[in-house]
């Protein structure tokens, strides 16, 4: 069983853009950056264990497993290391053709900003490097997130909180075993999480890396992001858009998606080659005590 949605299978792509879903959610969050896209862009969108393509899977609580197992996901889509014998998630075998030597840009959101950084690294050190990560809504690695733990919370309090956060699924009082098996699904993805303990002496990427956040984001505040910058030796940027944690969803989401674009195009040479979208206009400044880092505020819509 292949584990991605891909919504518009290009064959033979300029570069393959490969997303990783928050807490709670699965790859469906990501289907409509494909309106934004260059048609040259191929995209992969993973569903975890417990949902989506994998909803009759056992959701994973541990960071490790989890990374591991996405790890195991995206690499027959690297540089045609063919595994269909032995691996039935991996690729029919036209597609793991069309995927040799595609460079490879990785995007994550809240818990999906750790799958990427560390899927990333992953790549690296088996010689198939990312040309750029996205991080959103989620603090760096080495950094406390401050708050209570989620996990801590009872179904109403968790619930009210996660309503408060935005993204909640449509309707979703109105169908109380949805409710269960998403409380179920919601709490094994915050242990997940809550038990991310990044290696210490680990290599940083070598790669662009890229920050996205809400101005009004208090599980991912803007003035705690530029530690990422430690995370990376390449490039580091940073940009940010009216709203919270789901700053991006809704009316939101292509002027965002439009942004990722923008962003991959400016920071590698592959965006820069392929990608035929106008930019976005942007107000940038460097980032005071920190040379490495652009700033952008970008407008709603």
């Amino acid at each position: 069983m292949n584990p991605f949605v891909r919504p518009r299978p290009v064959e033979h792509p300029a570069l393959r853009v490969i997303g990783f879903h928050h807490a709670g959610g699965s790859a469906a969050v990501y289907h409509p950056l494909i309106h934004q896209f260059p048609p040259e862009w191929d995209l992969l969108l993973l569903d975890l264990p417990g949902r989506g393509k994998r909803h009759a899977q056992t959701p994973v609580e541990d960071m490790n497993q989890l990374v591991a197992r996405a790890v195991q996901d995206v690499r027959p889509w690297l540089g045609g290391q063919r595994q269909r014998d032995h691996d039935s998630s991996a690729p029919p075998e036209a597609e793991v053709r069309g995927s040799l030597k595609v460079p490879v840009a990785l995007f994550g959101h809240s818990l999906g900003a750790i799958l990427a950084s560390e899927v990333g690294r992953a790549m690296q050190a088996a010689g198939t490097p990312p040309v750029w990560v996205g991080v959103s809504g989620r603090v760096p690695p080495d950094t406390p997130a401050g708050r209570r733990s989620l996990c801590e919370l009872g179904d109403t309090a968790l619930l009210a909180e996660l309503s408060a956060m935005g993204g909640m699924p449509d309707r979703f009082a109105e169908l109380p075993e949805f409710r269960e098996r998403f409380l179920q699904l919601v709490r094994a993805d915050l242990r997940a999480v809550d038990s991310y303990r990044p290696a210490s002496g680990r290599a940083p990427l070598a790669c662009p890396l890229t920050v996205f956040g809400g101005t009004a984001d208090t599980w991912a505040p803007p003035e705690m992001m530029a530690g990422w910058s430690r995370e990376t030796h390449g490039e580091f940027r940073q940009r940010y858009f009216p709203g919270g944690h789901f700053y991006f969803l809704g009316t939101a989401f292509a002027g965002f998606a439009r942004s990722l674009v923008a962003e991959v195009t400016e920071v590698t040479e592959v965006g820069r080659l392929a990608s035929a979208a106008d930019r976005i206009p942007s107000r940038r400044s460097p980032r005071a005590g920190d040379g490495k880092a652009n700033v952008v505020n970008t407008a709603a819509g």
